[in-house]
Order: structure tokens, then sequence, then C-alpha cells
């Protein structure tokens, strides 16, 4: 006889209905009855609300946070405050940007914010700026001009050469250079301190003494002008401003007789030491040994053949 599941059997199948029905009379009186309280109710909390967001208080980033400073700067009413902006602008090389504001510059009602852009220009680089630079050499203040010249030959321009020659020699190379009432107003100290002098003509400290004291030993207001001239035209190939150099070796002011030899010995040129051996016998002993030093340097030196002239005039 085979046994049946207990489950099966017709009277246990009664008990599960009732037990069935039981459990969920149950569960729904529980969750129908309330529930007593276990202790005191707690204390209400306040409710906490998240702050509003501010899209137009996000912090700006560094790069946008300067060029708001620049940008602002370069349209200040304050001429000052535009020059050193500009000028800072020699700090980023290959961006087109500064290189746009500072070629605008060079048309700015303000020497100082012009002279600032021209020698921003060569020292950003900017090679494409040459033709606007050239431009410069005609404008009314010669220290802009003196700024346009460095930065050319920064920018391996040659036409800067002939305002140094300008300078150096007095007289005007063909249609190009400063005219006579430019190259006397380099004579004012206290317009060369306005413009800024040093950074106008570019000036390199000569043999080793820097601007201030250069100008404090020299009495003649444009000798360090016409000094710092003769040292930019060391790398000039035009033969004219090696003739121009050894003029120099002679001249009454011993700043510009020295600046002169170091040029001629960076010039590199043994052709010229038949010229400058008079040097050596100089009153000055600074310029004597720069002469003497010039002399054995250009001595061991091959010769060298020097083109009749690089540039139309």
């Amino acid at each position: 006889m085979s046994k049946r599941p207990w489950a099966a059997r017709p009277g246990n199948l009664g008990l599960f209905g009732v037990l069935g029905l039981l459990s969920v009379a149950g569960i729904s009186a529980r969750a129908q009855a309330p529930t007593a309280p276990s202790g005191p109710p707690p204390e209400k909390q306040p409710a906490v609300t998240a702050p509003a967001t501010n899209t137009s208080a996000t912090p700006k980033t560094p790069r946008k946070k300067a060029w708001g400073i620049l940008r602002e700067a370069l349209q200040d009413d304050s001429a000052d405050k535009r020059a050193k902006a500009v000028r800072a602008l020699g700090l980023l090389p290959r961006n087109a940007e500064a290189g746009n504001a500072a070629i605008g510059a060079l048309k700015d009602g303000k020497a100082n914010v012009r002279l600032a852009a021209a020698a921003a220009l060569g020292s950003m680089h900017a090679e494409d700026a040459t033709s606007e630079l050239e431009k410069v050499l005609s404008d009314s203040e010669p220290v802009v001009v003196l700024a346009a010249a460095n930065s050319l030959l920064l920018l391996h321009d040659d036409a800067g050469y002939d305002v140094y020659y300008d300078v150096l020699t007095g007289e005007r190379r063909a249609h190009k250079g400063l005219i006579k009432g430019q190259l006397d107003t380099l004579k004012d100290k206290k317009k060369m301190a306005e413009l800024g002098f040093e950074e106008g003509i570019g000036f390199i400290p000569f043999a080793g003494i820097g601007y201030e004291i250069f100008k404090t030993v020299t009495k003649d207001n444009s000798s360090p002008v016409r000094a710092a001239a003769a040292k930019k035209l060391a790398h000039d190939p035009s033969p004219d401003s090696g003739e121009a150099l050894v003029t120099a070796t002679t001249d009454k002011n011993w700043t510009v007789r020295a600046a002169a030899l170091e040029a001629i010995a960076e010039r590199g040129d043994r052709s010229l030491v038949p010229k400058i051996t008079a040097a050596m016998d100089d009153e000055k002993e600074l310029v004597r040994f720069m002469a003497a030093a010039c002399v054995a340097h250009l001595s061991d030196l091959p010769l060298k053949k020097v083109p009749a002239n690089t540039r139309n005039p």
C-alpha cells in the first residue's frame, strides 16, 4: 500500500487553509494597530536648504584672469599703464592677440606707448611685424625710432642699421634715418629719461660699465647714445659702417672711441687693422687697452672679402 504525503491528505488540506487565513489576519491586524511610543518624541530639526548655485560666480581660470588684466590695461586712460601693459606683451612670443595688440599700439598718441610697442615686437620675435616697424622709422620721436630700429635688427631686418649709422655719424644714409632735429633731441637728458633711453636704443653696457655710471662720467650728453650706436653697427655688413667705426676711433669723446673699437673687434674684419693701430697710443688707458686687444684679435683672423654693398640705399 502506497503512502500519500502528509500534506496531500484531505483533513490536512483543510488545516492548511485555516492556518493561512489566520496568518493573513495577523499580519493585517499588526499593520492597522497603532504603535506605542517607546520614548519622548524627537525634537523637530530645522530644514536644511541647499545653497543656490550661482553660475556667474564661477572662478576664472588663471589664463582668463591674466588676459583680463592685460586687456583692461591696454585700454586704460593712463598712457603709463598702457605702456607697461604693451611692454609686457613682449613675453608672449607666437601669440596672435599679443602681436596684434602691440602693432596697434604703434599708432598710440603717446610716445612712451609707441616705444613700448616697438620694443615688445622685437622681444616677442614678431617677424611678421617688420613692415609695420619700418613705418615707425619715420616717427616724430627719435627714441621711438631707435626702439623700432633695435627690434628690426632683432628680427634680422638690416633697415635698423641706417638709424644707428645716423646717430654715430650725424649724417643720414641716403633717404633713410633720423633728421637733424631728431638727432638734437637725443642730447636732451630729461627727454631721454622720460621716454626710456636704455630701452629705446637697446643699450648694451659698454666695457662692463652700467649706463647710470656711463652717463655720469660723460660731459657730452649725446655720447652715450653715439657709443651705443657704434656697438649696434658691429654686425652691419655695409662697408660704410666699417669706415664710420674707424672714424669714430678718433672721436673727441673717449667712450665713443672705446665703443667703436669694441664694435670693430666684433666685426671681425682684419683689413681694418692698419686703420686703427694709432688708437694703441690713445691718451686714455682704457682706449689703449681696447685698441691693443682689438688689433691682437683681428690679426689672428684670416682676411675675408667684404661685399661692396649689401643693401640698396
